[in-house]
């Protein structure tokens, strides 16, 4: 499957018009763990290895999550492989042995919104970056994405959306710490 992903930087106002207009799934509290490739610079390459544990409702979910380059310039559109893990200290040790680094983990809280036919919005408070909301949509088309990429900007923007952002929390983050290139 394809992601498409697009993420715009929020405050309480933007919040509230999704609170009012849309379902909401549930909130969820995520500890998203980066890793670094022993062999090959991710930062270079666009990709991302992950860990997340997700709570909600007094559940918990752990997923280990591929993430390959960036498909589209204005988005965060890229092939997604995500696949759930039972034991992620287990799965971080499998990891590590095989020289994989642990470079940050990354917690936020996210509010789940159904919005219309697979469209699902997130609005994240993001410790250390902020409010942000973020819309995505799966396919399996790859000549869909120009016009799904297009619609999801356009309900962000009727939501009072001013300034997108194509970089992930992970690189905002390193890149607020002067550490551009050591992300992944």
């Amino acid at each position: 499957m394809i992601e498409i992903e697009v993420k715009g930087y929020a405050n309480e106002d933007v919040f509230e018009r999704v609170r009012e207009s849309f379902e909401l799934i549930r909130k969820e509290h995520h500890e998203d763990t980066y890793f670094r490739h022993p062999c090959r610079d991710f930062a270079e390459t666009d990709e991302a290895l992950r860990i997340r544990i997700r709570r909600f409702n007094g559940h918990f979910e752990a997923f280990l999550t591929y993430k390959g380059p960036k498909i589209d310039q204005n988005s965060k559109t890229r092939k997604e492989i995500e696949v759930p893990i039972s034991d992620p200290d287990r799965h971080t040790e499998i990891l590590r042995s095989l020289g994989f680094e642990e470079v940050l983990t990354i917690e936020k809280t996210r509010e789940k919104y159904y919005v219309d036919k697979g469209i699902i919005i997130d609005l994240d408070e993001v410790e250390g970056l902020g409010k942000f909301i973020e819309i995505e949509m799966l396919t399996q088309e790859p000549g869909e994405i120009t016009g799904i990429i297009e619609r999801l900007k356009n309900i962000l923007k009727e939501l009072g959306v001013k300034k997108f952002e194509t970089r992930s929390y992970l690189e905002l983050i390193m890149e607020g710490r002067g550490e551009h290139g050591k992300a992944r």
